[in-house]
Parts: C-alpha cells; sequence; structure tokens
C-alpha cells in the first residue's frame, strides 16, 4: 500500500494498488525504454508518461502527467504523454470500489470491495468518470514514478560507485553531490534493472512540479490544429457512413427509399439494421443527403414516449407507493409528529450532453483483426460491444482512444463504434460514421428527468427536527452498465445512484431518502455531475424555503447545523465574506448554495434579477472550493468555471420536449446555451488544503441553479421549484 507522510516514508514491497501479475502491454518507439506501464524514457531525453484516463479537456492528460513527473523528478518541457493500451494495469477499480461502497451504485451494488477491485482489473473496466481520474490514480501514478526514479538512481549509482540510496532526481538529471546525469544516458541501462524492495515516495510537490499550473500538455496542439480526434482519422480507401435512427419504444425498421437515395451523387452503399438505416458515401455530406433521402418508416408498437408520457410516468410513480428507503437516521416517525411538516416539490426536466464533437468511430478489418479509432470513456467496454457486433473475439479487435471533443457521460456510449464495424464488414473497406448534430441531439442518452417531494419539520430553535426526500426518477446505472455490456437492464428497479446527493450535508434529527423507479421510456445516461446535478437543486432550494420559514437568516440557517461538516462550513463562511453576503434579503438578489461530492466541498454565491420582459439575467457567481491538496491549480479553477457555465446552461438555458418517441431539439439553438454576451462574472477561490485530492471535473454543476433559484427569490419574492428556471414559473 503506499503510504504518505514526509521524507523517508517508503512504500511496502506488496505494492497493492498496483497489480503486479500483468506485464505492461505498451509499444516502445526506436531509443525508448519502458520502465513500467506507466512510463517510457527516450534516449533523446522526453519523457513520455501512459495516461489510463480520457483527455475531454479536463486536463487530466497534463495532471496526471505532472504526478508522476513530480515523483520522478523530470524536466516539465521534456514531457509527453499517449493514451494507455487497453490493460487490466489501468483498470478504474477506484470507481468500481465505490460502486460496491454504494457511492456510485450500479451493477456492483453490494459487492465487497475486494471483490469489486478485482473483477474492475480482471476485465480491464478503463472507465474515465465519476470525477475519480486524480482519486483513483494518484497513488499508482506516485508509484510508478518513484520506482524509475529508483532504476535511474540504481543506474547511475554503479557508475559512480555509489550508492544508489544516496542518488536524487532533479529537473531531469540524477543527481550525486557535485555529479549530475540526464535521464537520457542511463534510461536504457536503468530499465534493464530490477526494482529495489522498497521505494521511497516523496512528500506531493517536493519534485517541485505537483501544486504548480505547469503548461497543459494538450492545448498547444488544439490551439494549432495539428491535435487529431476520431473525425479526422483518414484510411486508404475509407468511405464515410451517415445514420437514422427509430424513435425510442418498441420499434423497429420496416422499409427505406433506396431509389431516391441511390440519386445522390456518391452513394455506394445502403444498408439496414432494426434499429437504425446507414447511408455510405465517398464523402459523409453525400451520405447525410442520402439517409435524408432513404426516408426510414419504422413500425411501432404500443404508445411512443412523449412528453405527456414522461410527464404521467414521474408523478405516477411518485404517488404511487413508498418507493425504496436507501438512506436514513434517526425516528422519522417522531420527528413528524402525526403529519406536521412544510412540504413542496421539485422537478427537473431531461438534460441533453449536446457536446461539440457528436458520436464517431472510424473502423477497419484486415483479416481476422477489427481496429476501432473512436472518442471514448470506456475503450475496453468499447472494444467488446465492437466485437460482439461482428462477431469478433475481443483479442482480434484493437481500439485507439481519440482526444475526446466533449464527453461528460456522452462518450461512454458505444453505439457508434458498433455501427462503424458493422459497416465495414459488410463495405469490405475502412467505414467513418459521424452522427450528424440532429441525429446526436435526437438520439441523446440524455441525463434523467426527476420529481421530488421534500417534507421537513422544524424545531422551535429553527433547526431541521425531520426530513424525507421523495424522488421518482429512472434507475440509469445499472440499465446503463447492462446495454454496454449486451444485456437488458432493469429500468424499473430503484437504485441508489439514481438519488446520489440527496442526503443533506447538515445536522438532522432525522431523515430518509426514498427512490421511486420511473420508467419514461426513454434510455437514460452519466450527465456532468449525474444525480448531484438535480438532488443538489431539491435540497439548497428547500433547505432556502425552510430558512424563509423559521424567519432565521439563510447563512445562519445553514451554520449551525454544518458542526458535523467543517470544511463546506469553511467555503460557506468565505464565500459569503468574498461576496459581500447581505442576508439575502428582499431584493438584495443574492442567494447561496452549498454541496460536498466526489471528495471535494464547494460553497456558491449567485447574483440574479428578474429585468424587462421577464428575463432573468445573472450578474455575478463566486464560488469558494475545497478540494483537497491540488495537482494543477489553473485547471481546477477552469474545471470549476466551466462546471459554472454548463450548470447554468441546465439553470436558464432550454431542454427538449418529446413527440412521437424523438426528441425535438436538433441543433444548439434549441437549447439557448450561454453565450459571452450573458455569463455572469465568475470569481473562483481554492481553499488551501493538505487534505487528499478531491475530484472537480463535475463539482460545480449542482450548486449552480439553487444558488440561482435563492437569488431570484432574494430578488423577487418568488420561490421557482422547477428547471429550467422561468420568471413566471412556480
Amino acid at each position: 500500500m503506499l503510504v504518505g507522510g514526509g521524507a523517508g516514508v517508503g512504500l511496502l514491497l506488496a505494492f497493492e494498488l498496483w497489480p503486479r501479475r500483468y506485464r505492461p502491454n505498451l509499444v516502445a518507439a526506436p531509443g525508448e525504454a519502458i520502465f513500467n506501464g506507466f512510463l517510457k524514457i527516450g534516449e533523446d531525453g522526453h519523457v513520455a508518461v501512459v495516461a489510463c484516463q480520457a483527455e475531454m479537456g479536463q486536463g487530466v492528460w497534463t495532471t496526471l502527467p505532472q504526478i508522476l513527473a513530480d515523483e520522478l523528478g523530470a524536466d516539465w518541457r521534456t514531457v509527453t504523454v499517449e493514451p494507455a493500451p487497453i490493460s487490466p494495469l489501468y483498470a478504474n477499480d477506484f470507481l468500481i470500489a465505490e460502486a460496491a461502497r454504494g457511492a456510485l451504485p450500479g451493477f456492483l451494488q453490494g459487492a465487497g470491495v475486494w471483490a469489486a477491485r478485482e473483477y474492475a482489473t480482471r476485465e480491464a473496466l478503463m472507465i474515465t468518470g465519476g470525477s475519480t481520474s486524480i482519486r483513483g490514480f494518484e497513488a499508482r501514478y506516485r508509484e510508478a514514478g518513484a520506482m524509475a526514479r529508483a532504476l535511474l538512481c540504481k543506474a547511475a549509482g554503479r557508475r559512480w560507485d555509489a550508492a544508489w540510496e544516496a542518488c536524487d532526481t532533479a529537473d531531469g538529471f540524477v543527481v550525486h553531490g557535485d555529479d549530475r546525469i540526464r535521464f537520457a544516458e542511463i534510461a536504457a541501462e536503468a530499465a534493464t534493472l530490477a526494482p529495489p524492495a522498497d521505494v521511497t515516495v516523496r512528500p506531493p510537490g517536493q519534485g517541485r512540479l505537483a501544486g504548480r499550473s505547469v503548461p497543459r500538455l494538450d492545448l498547444p496542439s488544439k490551439v494549432d490544429g495539428s491535435a487529431r480526434f476520431a473525425g479526422d482519422v483518414r484510411l486508404p480507401d475509407m468511405v464515410y457512413a451517415a445514420i437514422r435512427h427509430g424513435p425510442y419504444g418498441d420499434t423497429r425498421l420496416r422499409r427505406i427509399d433506396r431509389a431516391a437515395a441511390k440519386r445522390v451523387a456518391g452513394v455506394v452503399g445502403l444498408f439496414t439494421h432494426p434499429r437504425w438505416a446507414a447511408a455510405v458515401a465517398t464523402n459523409w455530406w453525400a451520405a447525410e443527403r442520402a439517409v435524408n433521402a432513404i426516408a426510414p418508416v419504422f413500425a411501432t408498437k404500443g404508445p411512443l414516449p412523449d412528453d405527456a408520457s414522461i410527464a404521467k410516468a414521474l408523478r405516477d410513480a411518485l404517488e404511487g407507493g413508498d418507493g425504496t428507503r436507501f438512506a436514513s437516521a434517526g425516528n422519522l416517525a417522531a420527528a413528524f409528529g402525526g403529519g406536521r411538516g412544510h412540504r413542496a416539490e421539485y422537478a427537473v426536466p431531461v438534460a441533453v450532453h449536446a457536446p461539440m464533437e457528436p458520436l464517431t468511430a472510424t473502423a477497419r478489418i484486415t483479416g481476422d483483426r477489427l481496429e476501432i479509432w473512436m472518442p471514448t470513456q470506456a475503450p475496453g467496454m468499447a472494444r467488446a460491444a465492437a466485437a460482439r457486433a461482428v462477431g469478433f473475439a475481443e483479442s482480434s479487435v484493437t481500439v485507439y482512444p481519440m482526444l475526446v471533443g466533449g464527453g461528460f457521460g456522452r462518450k461512454i456510449e458505444t453505439d457508434a463504434a458498433e455501427q462503424a464495424a458493422i459497416l465495414a464488414q459488410r463495405m469490405k473497406r475502412p467505414v467513418q460514421v459521424v452522427w450528424s448534430r440532429a441525429e446526436e441531439t435526437r438520439q441523446d442518452r440524455f441525463r434523467p428527468p426527476a420529481r421530488a417531494r421534500l417534507t421537513a419539520t422544524l424545531r422551535d430553535n429553527g433547526t431541521i427536527a425531520g426530513w424525507q426526500a421523495q424522488i421518482a426518477t429512472p434507475a440509469t446505472m445499472a440499465p446503463l452498465m447492462a446495454r454496454l455490456a449486451g444485456k437488458t437492464g432493469d429500468a424499473g428497479k430503484a437504485e441508489a445512484a439514481a438519488i446520489e446527493g440527496a442526503v443533506p450535508p447538515y445536522a438532522l434529527g432525522a431523515f430518509a431518502v426514498d427512490h421511486h423507479p420511473a420508467d419514461i421510456g426513454i434510455p437514460t445516461g452519466m450527465w456532468r455531475s449525474v444525480a448531484h446535478s438535480y438532488t443538489a437543486f431539491f435540497t439548497e432550494s428547500f433547505v432556502d424555503e425552510l430558512a424563509r420559514l423559521a424567519n432565521v437568516e439563510p447563512l445562519s440557517f445553514r451554520m449551525q447545523m454544518l458542526g458535523g461538516s467543517p470544511r463546506l462550513a469553511h467555503c460557506l463562511t468565505t464565500v459569503t465574506a468574498l461576496g459581500d453576503w447581505d442576508g439575502g434579503a428582499a431584493g438584495s438578489g443574492q442567494g447561496i448554495a452549498v454541496h460536498s461530492c466526489f471528495g471535494s466541498h464547494i460553497a456558491m454565491l449567485a447574483e440574479a434579477h428578474v429585468g424587462e420582459g421577464q428575463e432573468i439575467s445573472v450578474s455575478r457567481i463566486i464560488a469558494v472550493v475545497d478540494a483537497g491538496r491540488v495537482i494543477h491549480p489553473d485547471i481546477v479553477a477552469q474545471q470549476i468555471e466551466g462546471g459554472i457555465v454548463w450548470g447554468l446552461a441546465a439553470a436558464l438555458g432550454d431542454t427538449t420536449g418529446f413527440t412521437g418517441g424523438l426528441a425535438d431539439a436538433t441543433n444548439f439553438d434549441a437549447l439557448a446555451l450561454p453565450t459571452l454576451a450573458n455569463t455572469p462574472e465568475i470569481r473562483v477561490e481554492l481553499v488551501q488544503s493538505r487534505e487528499a485530492p478531491g475530484g472537480v471535473g463535475e463539482l460545480a454543476v449542482p450548486p449552480v441553479a439553487p444558488a440561482v433559484a435563492n437569488a431570484l427569490f432574494a430578488a423577487t419574492g418568488r420561490r421557482l421549484r422547477t428547471l429550467p428556471l422561468r420568471a413566471g414559473g412556480a
């Protein structure tokens, strides 16, 4: 196990965080020496760090190399990054262990932590999600850097006839007194040596890299256009495919207009599948025109989901029984005292991903080998799905993970890989599938809608005596994992993941949180901050209601119940001081909200007003974040800023309705996304901390909507309980 602390604290021989029974399956370029599954060093001095998490703008291709380079003692100017191949070495067993503990429940809910980790490792479950990249892999990357540093010191010690333990590394050199030698000169020799039984892990930052905002490794190529995304893949004899799917529900493709499609110049193939039709052409625009001309007709059984049926499913679920209780404490019946309490209902709609990059994949079959180029948050699952689609063994499939042009759950889906593999098999040539913007939006795996009934009772001193949250929403995680595994998921089964984050961070006399599963007829998926995106809205809006009911200023109301959450309380007092909190008085337009998730804590203050034409404007948002020990301050701040804008889109933008089993929205213009012109002033403050790093990629999304809603109540006296927020709503 990895033990933190000061100089001299060692890494025990067991190396439990890194499965030693698996050998690295890296490929070395000419002149490169492989040290372990995470590091290669070249004779020209470059330090190539292998990133086992997908880069989708969150900066993980900088922070993971930064951790290893800090431990190694590398010169940042020599560090490069490359994606990891599929291997048990890179399994995200941290994420799966959280699922087993119930923090991120899913198909492993209830399994033992050890068994869950073993399963994740054996199955090479390489998943980017749940804000686990740093939390789950810091120790592994530090271990890899420490082991390589020890080997370099051993090689240098041989040359100097010195004890390797007396050597150290700094700025890309091994040093011993006045002696210095570049990594490049001894890397090949060092890589052949046996690692010592014990290696010392440096205190984080001693290598002079961790904790600094070093230049991002992925940005230069993105700025100059040389970065290669999946849509940039070009292969000899490659053709392009466009796709049309049927409505959600029990539908099957009945017919297409082949004659109309064949009149489009460049078309080389038309294909059908029970759930979709495809046109293949010498360029994508021709394929898209042809698939429009196909005019596919789908046969349906039973009613197709629409706005009315979705709303009814949520209402029926909330009214249809007691639900499944996933969290509780204290005597709730006594707290409510025979039915006393304040009750309110809140609701959120589906939320779309709207990534800049739609689903895409390129497939090539050579003999019995299948190659897939794609953006993916789960390369092992993508490989398995593509293999199933064409009847190949997984060992015959190679997935090349590309930079992700927008993910946050969307790129865990494997549809495009399966379609590309099927079409490449039928065409007998490489095929690139790109979903159109309309198809991407209509066939999104949406963040599920939710409806909540919150009930609470207050003590005479203004604190909360009893709290019950009943949340109707579809189960998402178990059906998602079943879908990715090619199985049938039970959308009607309750799961704790659907109400993740619904337990308030406050000291309550008694509480209960229940999930009422709703089958809305539309598959749902992971979305940035998953269930926290709506449970925080429910909780923090209702807490604000209770503060007003108790006639207690909202900051004081929260603080008197945050004694058990000192880090969150510190964030709250800091943000109110920075924002000149005026108590949320009538007409002030100030609102606050707090939330803890993914091992981090955040408090937010928003200023909002209603202008002419009932238009809501948010002028300022301040966020104070305690994410533990920070690896790269600028990247943390960037993620918080991006999360705030994402949260504003969900709070104030538009979503999509459904008609005849299809989403009504077909492009960005239907979503009223924030622009620079209407984005508020944003200030982010990071709390200095020595605690273990927490996740930040999703942290800022949950508190935005309640902070803005609470600010609007202060501005107008009107409580808005439904997203998106509308000045005339309720």
